[in-house]
């Protein structure tokens, strides 16, 4: 089977010291791009991201890429299509594109994971929607308004094949239980094409 040719950077060696890939805000979280898809030539993305506790994400699916998370700190409540998991440090987790999927950072702290994208050009979404990271931390007050971020992912979301098709995870698996404010209801309330 022939190999598609180079683009970018691809083909040669990537080196990234740590803390000096580009980084972004977005989604109340830091995403620190250690591989890009111009330097993969388009096969695989590769992200540090840490996000805050109670952090959630609409049920989604992305259409055009495979997703994975390793989960160096933290935990999460994963849902993939049907199954429910509980994720900690040192699990991993990878979707088939298409398959619809949500997640809520639970627990006192933050979570810190590896994203994987095949091909790489998922992460290329989070600059588009958020602002680049001023420091290596969550952002504050200097993030972007979450309502303009919003307004930022219902136009660019559908570029990338990300499509909303359903409310975040509750923060408890009871009945009745209450969503956070880092809850994207917002997003879950548009109309699907566009974690």
């Amino acid at each position: 089977m022939a190999r598609p040719e180079p683009v970018g950077t691809a083909g040669r060696v990537v080196h990234r010291r740590a803390g000096t890939g580009p980084a972004t805000w977005a989604m109340g979280s830091l995403f620190e791009h250690l591989l890009t898809a111009e330097e993969s030539g388009g096969r695989v993305g590769v992200a540090l991201v840490t996000q805050p506790p109670g952090t959630a994400t609409p049920l989604h699916r992305h259409t055009n890429e495979a997703e994975g998370f390793y989960l160096l700190d933290g935990s999460m409540t994963y849902r993939a299509g049907d199954e429910v998991f509980e994720l900690g440090a040192g699990d991993l987790i990878w979707l088939p594109a298409g398959i619809p999927h949500a997640f809520r950072v639970t627990g006192e702290q933050a979570v810190r994971f590896v994203g994987l994208s095949d091909p790489g050009h998922l992460f290329d979404l989070y600059p588009e929607v958020g602002l680049p990271a001023a420091e290596r931390r969550l952002p504050g007050p200097d993030g972007r308004p979450m309502g303009e971020e919003i307004a930022r992912w219902n136009e660019v979301g559908p570029r990338y094949g990300l499509e909303v098709v359903g409310p975040p995870l509750p923060e408890s698996p009871g009945p009745g239980s209450e969503r956070t404010e880092r809850d994207s209801d917002a997003l879950a309330a548009r109309p699907a094409a566009s974690g």
